[in-house]
């Protein structure tokens, strides 16, 4: 199946490493125009003259002041058929020793930065009867993952908005589903790998190769196997998928 997003202009957060980088790769090279998001803009303009193609941009924006982001996304006369939401997770630890101002942190970088974008965005896709919404959220949406008890609640909440927004938008040929990465080898994976270890007193590769072990693949994912999931839920091949989630965690998650 080839995919091609020639005249789709996608706007791609959290795109300076890891799986957002990798979405936005893959899009300029199945044709996309990208704006790149992310708070760093030497890395942001880097990475965007690295892509594949022409007409790419980027956003310089900090997801931790969602109004920063709001005037930065009013400077852009872009109308997006494509939105990719993807912010680092909070950090780890028990749900019992997390202070409420980590749920309010974590609540303003992923839904209210995601509502906002979304909101930018929405005008546009109904515009062109054509609209493509992607979340990268977490497997702890069908199954909480220990010691990540911030990350779990926060994730949680996306994934409900997301499928509001999945009925709302389907009749304007809007689609919006959820990407739920398993463990993916991406600096996050490695800050979780080296927490892990210092509370369990092992060794990193010890606690890597516990991780390992849950996992039938027998092995972590590479983002750019996130971003093929993603780049296929961009197209119009994916035109009648809405509203779900698509696990990409090589089996780990023990339910459907």
């Amino acid at each position: 199946m080839e995919i091609d997003l020639n005249g789709k202009n996608a706007l791609v957060c959290g795109s300076t490493q890891g799986i957002g980088r990798a979405i936005a790769e893959e899009f300029a090279n199945s044709g996309a125009r990208v704006t790149l998001v992310a708070r760093n803009e030497m890395k942001l303009v880097e990475v965007r003259d690295q892509l594949n193609g022409e007409g790419h941009d980027c956003i310089c924006a900090d997801f931790s002041k969602p109004d920063e982001l709001r005037k930065a996304l009013a400077n852009s006369n872009t109308d997006y058929h494509i939105l990719v939401n993807n912010t680092g997770g909070p950090p780890g630890g028990p749900i019992t020793d997390a202070e409420t101002d980590a749920f309010v942190s974590a609540f303003q970088q992923h839904l209210l930065c995601n509502h906002i974008l979304v909101q930018h965005c929405i005008p546009g896709m109904r515009s062109a009867g054509y609209g493509r919404v992607i979340n990268v959220i977490s497997t702890s949406v069908k199954q909480p993952l220990n010691g990540l008890g911030v990350s779990n609640t926060i994730r949680g909440a996306v994934a409900n908005w997301s499928k509001t927004l999945a009925n709302e938008l389907g009749s304007f040929g809007i689609t919006v589903n959820n990407i739920l990465p398993g463990a993916t080898e991406t600096e996050r994976l490695s800050s979780i790998i080296s927490n892990k270890a210092a509370k369990s007193g092992s060794s990193k590769d010890e606690a890597s190769q516990k991780m390992l072990s849950a996992i039938p693949a027998g092995r972590f994912g590479q983002p750019e196997e996130l971003a093929y999931a993603a780049t296929f839920l961009a197209s119009d091949k994916a035109s009648y998928i809405n509203g779900t989630n698509v696990v990409v965690d090589g089996g780990r998650t023990s339910s459907l």
